[in-house]
């Protein structure tokens, strides 16, 4: 594991930080709302609601920083799509057993709870958006280019492939 970090590592914490933020004002906003809206019923469906997509919408970002730390490593591609592909198998997993619990619940109010699902959702995507637009990353990123000592090594007697020379 390299110490070297990607370029899209600050991007995922920024994402990470903002979108907890926004899920602790949409929280407590689908609390109150639901609450109004059908009771103590409405509170905690509008609780569940935001919970669950900010966990299902965490696990993505967070398991590929979790992937990065093995950037360097000559295995890093099939551990990165390894982990990756693991988090969505254990979301689509999870998601299932989730909605199976929740189904027949007594205690949830299913328009508020899928209400709350879906402007969870919508707020992580507008968070997600907003910070790949403000972050300033290079077009081209994590590539080491060639330095003058390199040259100079080419110059001095290493093989030429006869083409030109810039």
């Amino acid at each position: 594991m390299s110490p070297s970090p990607v370029s899209s590592t600050p991007i995922l914490r920024t994402a990470l930080m903002w979108s907890g933020a926004v899920t602790a004002a949409l929280a407590v906003a689908a609390a109150l709302i639901g609450l109004l809206v059908a009771g103590t019923e409405g509170l905690w469906s509008g609780l569940a609601g935001v919970l669950i997509a900010a966990v299902f919408l965490a696990i993505t970002a967070a398991s590929i920083l979790i992937a990065n730390r093995w950037y360097g490593d000559p295995l890093y591609v099939p551990i990165f799509f390894g982990i990756v592909l693991g988090g969505w198998i254990l979301k689509l997993v999870v998601f299932i057993i989730a909605l199976l619990l929740l189904r027949d619940q007594p205690w949830i109010a299913p328009t508020v709870f899928f209400v709350a699902l879906v402007v969870s959702v919508m707020a992580s995507l507008a968070v997600d958006v907003a910070v790949l637009l403000k972050m300033r990353i290079p077009h081209v990123s994590d590539v080491s280019l060639p330095s003058a000592s390199d040259a100079d090594e080419d110059e001095g007697g290493a093989a030429h492939s006869g083409g030109p020379r810039v």
